[in-house]
């Protein structure tokens, strides 16, 4: 049996701030350092940071008054920044820059008078912090959905979460511009999301069965999976070696591999160990140069620990 590698897959750019912001708290302030949700959807990342010291809850008033707070990767809304303030807490801000960014353009359509219609998922967290900004309607491409009556000649700007399906994504986006065809549409789908669902694309096509490794809810990890089986290939979605079920490899000579933008390689590495395959073959474009900075506000407090990317988009610019 062979194993096929998408490349790119695993930990983003993102992610890597993320972790990076939460060790580097804990070594400027001791533990416990809290996290507001966890900080990156895959469980075995959280229990490492938690291992360190950091202590992972759901909702900001669960923090101690005056402790220091980590904001997960996937952004937050401006009432978490209220309670925060509140209750004198130490806020260190690891949203994701490409989410910062789709913020942003939330707010400065909203200035701009322009209805804004978010397509995401219903309850991701993602979501929560991107409704949160100002008033939009969400479309969930994966339910029935309608928007409000505007009229023709009001202005709409659609926004996107940036974990979701490529497919999925535009097909909802084409309803919408049969509804209001003159609607501003950002390509918010993030380049990490992008370039792994075309490796698992070029996986699917020349393997028998794909795994991608990753956590349940990983909306990103979801996505690879549905993309495989959209190739008409058998896929499952499993957090490593222990959920590898022996039966899906019966008859099978070529397995491809890929994970989620929040899995660590070491849980590839694992899967593929227990697989013990003759020969790896690594598929798709290849690995990634995009790397953030720590965000110049919090640099002062603990530490400048990555450099930006030129590629970077400044995640402060409106356009």
């Amino acid at each position: 049996m062979d194993v096929y590698l998408a490349n790119p897959r695993g930990f983003c750019a993102g992610v890597d701030l993320a972790v990076d912001i939460v060790e580097l708290a804990i070594q400027r302030y001791g533990a416990p350092v809290y996290v507001k949700h966890q900080i990156v959807h895959n469980p075995k990342v959280v229990a490492d940071v938690e291992s360190m010291g950091a202590i992972t809850v759901e909702n900001v008033d669960e923090v101690p008054e005056g402790s220091v707070v980590v904001f997960s990767a996937h952004g937050s809304p401006p009432s978490d920044y209220q309670i925060a303030r509140e209750r004198d807490l130490t806020v260190l801000d690891a949203t994701c820059p490409l989410v910062t960014r789709v913020h942003n353009e939330a707010k400065k359509y909203s200035r701009e008078g322009k209805k804004i219609v978010l397509v995401g998922h219903v309850g991701h967290q993602e979501v929560i912090g991107t409704t949160g900004q100002t008033e939009m309607e969400l479309v969930d491409e994966r339910r029935e959905w309608s928007l409000p009556d505007w009229g023709e000649d009001v202005e709409v700007a659609v926004l996107t979460q940036t974990t979701l399906s490529i497919r999925d994504t535009a097909a909802a986006v084409e309803k919408i511009k049969k509804l209001h065809p003159n609607a501003i549409v950002r390509n918010d789908i993030c380049y990490a999301t992008t370039n792994r669902q075309a490796a698992a694309i070029e996986l699917a096509e020349m393997t028998e069965l794909v795994l991608v490794i990753g956590a349940q809810n990983s909306s990103n990890c979801n996505q690879l999976k549905a993309v495989a089986i959209n190739k008409g290939v058998p896929a499952h979605l499993i957090i490593g070696p222990e959920e590898l079920d022996r039966s899906w490899l019966k008859g099978i000579t070529k397995v491809g591999i890929t994970s989620g933008a929040s899995t660590p390689e070491k849980q590839v590495r694992a899967v593929i160990e227990a697989i013990a395959p003759e020969n790896v073959y690594r598929v798709g474009a290849g690995e990634e140069n995009m790397t953030f900075t720590i965000p110049r506000g919090l640099r002062d407090l603990i530490g400048d620990g990555a450099r930006r990317s030129k590629d970077e988009p400044n995640p402060d610019d409106d356009s």
